[in-house]
C-alpha cells in the first residue's frame, strides 16, 4: 500500500511508499497525461520543495520519478505557455510578463537538485521523453527505459537549444553523437539510449509495478552509498527486454572532427543519403533554426571545461537571451500554434548566420546571473 501525499488529480502525484525496512520510497509521478507531462512552473513549484522535505526526512531512503499515462514520461516543458509569455512582452517591445525566466531559473534549480540529490533517484522512462522531461529524466542516477521510447532534443525544430542539463548531457556523450542529436533533433530509441549513456538500465515496461514493490522489499539501511548497491544489485537480477535496432552506430565518429558550425554543417549533409533515419534528420536540421545549430556546436566548445553548475548558468544566458530574440516564438508559432510548418528564422540558412549573433547569446545580460549560487544550495 502506498499513501498518497497530494491528491493524484494534482499535476504532480507525491506518493510515499512504505518499505518492510521501516523506511519510505518516496515517488513523484507528473501527472498531466493530457499533455504529455509536459513541464509547468506549476509542476517544478510541486517538485521542488517536496525533495527538499525527502532529502531531510531520514526515513526516506531514495526518490522514483514516473510519468503518468503510456504515452510519454515527459514530452518536454510548456512551450506554448512560454510563447504566449514571450510573444505578449514582444508585442509591448518591453519585459511586462516575468514567467519565461522565472520558468527558466526555477526548471534550472530544479534540474540541479535531481543532479546534486543527497539519495539515490530512480526515473522509470517511458513513452516521449525530450526537452525538459528528457532533463529530469537525465538528472536520476538510475535511467530506466523499457521496449520502446521516443528520446529527443527536437530545439532545433522551435529556434530554442538543448538546455535544462542538455549541455551536461551532451558533453559526456560521444562528441559525434552529441553534435549530431544536438545539430538535427533526431529521435533516437531504448537501445540507443542504452548505447550513448543516456539510459542506464533497460526493464520492461510491464514489469515497472513488479520493480516498484520489489524496491520496497529491499533491506534498505538509509545509507545512499550502500542504498544505491541495494538498486544495482536488485536490477542486475532483472531480465533485459528486446530492444529494437539502434539508430546511432550509423553516425560516423568522424562527425567529431570538424569544430566550425559550417564544417558541421557539411559533415552532417553528407550523411543524408546513408539510410532513411539519417535522411530524415538531416531534413530536419535543414528545415530548423540556424541559430540554434550556431548555438549547439558553441555551447559544445564550451561545455568540456564547465562544472554542473556552471552548465546550468550558461543555459540560463542562453535562455535569457532566446526568450528576448525572434526566433524562439517564431519557431514555435510554426511548428505547435498556426501549425504551417513554414518558420520564418531571423537568418535563413547558416551561411548568413553571423558568429558575433551566436555568441551574443553567451553574453550575460545581467549584472548577476539569477544561478549565481547553485553550488551553495543545501539540500
Amino acid at each position: 500500500m502506498s499513501d498518497a501525499i497530494n491528491a493524484e488529480q494534482a499535476c504532480v502525484a507525491l506518493f510515499a511508499h512504505p518499505t518492510s525496512s521501516g523506511h519510505i520510497v518516496a515517488e513523484a509521478r507528473l501527472n498531466n497525461p493530457a499533455t504529455l507531462n509536459a513541464l509547468s512552473l506549476e509542476m517544478i513549484d510541486i517538485l521542488f520543495p517536496a525533495l527538499a522535505h525527502w532529502a531531510a526526512d531520514e526515513q526516506v531512503v531514495a526518490v522514483v520519478l514516473t510519468g503518468a499515462g503510456e504515452r510519454a514520461f515527459s514530452a518536454g516543458g510548456d512551450i506554448q505557455a512560454l510563447y504566449r509569455a514571450i510573444a505578449h512582452n514582444h508585442e509591448q517591445g518591453e519585459r511586462v510578463d516575468e514567467y519565461p525566466y522565472d520558468f527558466f531559473e526555477r526548471e534550472y534549480r530544479l534540474d540541479f537538485r535531481l543532479h546534486t540529490y543527497p539519495k539515490p533517484v530512480i526515473a522509470l522512462g517511458h513513452g516521449v521523453m525530450m526537452g525538459g522531461g528528457l532533463g529530469i529524466f537525465m538528472a536520476a542516477d538510475f535511467r530506466l527505459v523499457p521496449e520502446k521510447c521516443r528520446i529527443a532534443m527536437p530545439e532545433v525544430t522551435i529556434g530554442l537549444f538543448p538546455d535544462a542539463g542538455g549541455t551536461w548531457m551532451l558533453r559526456n556523450m560521444p562528441r559525434h553523437q552529441a553534435l549530431f542529436l544536438g545539430m538535427t533533433g533526431a529521435s533516437i530509441n531504448s537501445q540507443d539510449a542504452m548505447l550513448a549513456g543516456l539510459a542506464t538500465h533497460a526493464l520492461a515496461f510491464d514489469s515497472y509495478p513488479d520493480f516498484q514493490e520489489q524496491l520496497n522489499s529491499l533491506p534498505w539501511v538509509g545509507s545512499a552509498q550502500r542504498d544505491a548497491t541495494l538498486i544495482s544489485e536488485l536490477l542486475s537480477g532483472r531480465d533485459v527486454p528486446d530492444l529494437p535496432e539502434a539508430n546511432l552506430p550509423a553516425v560516423p565518429e568522424s562527425l567529431a572532427e570538424p569544430t566550425g558550425l559550417l564544417e558541421v554543417v557539411s559533415a552532417i549533409r553528407e550523411l543524408a543519403d546513408t539510410n532513411v533515419w539519417l535522411g530524415k534528420a538531416v531534413a530536419a536540421m535543414d528545415q530548423g533554426c540556424p541559430t540554434t545549430q550556431g548555438i549547439v556546436v558553441e555551447q559544445l566548445s564550451r561545455a568540456g571545461e564547465l562544472s554542473l553548475a556552471e552548465c546550468f548558468r550558461m543555459e540560463m544566458t542562453i535562455a535569457t537571451h532566446c526568450a528576448d530574440n525572434h526566433d524562439f516564438t517564431e519557431g514555435v508559432r510554426a511548428l505547435l500554434i498556426e501549425k504551417d510548418n513554414a518558420p520564418r528564422w531571423q537568418f535563413g540558412d547558416v551561411e548568413s548566420l553571423p558568429r558575433a549573433y551566436v555568441l551574443s547569446h553567451f553574453e550575460e545580460p545581467w549584472a548577476r546571473n539569477p544561478l549565481v549560487d547553485l553550488e551553495q544550495e543545501t539540500l
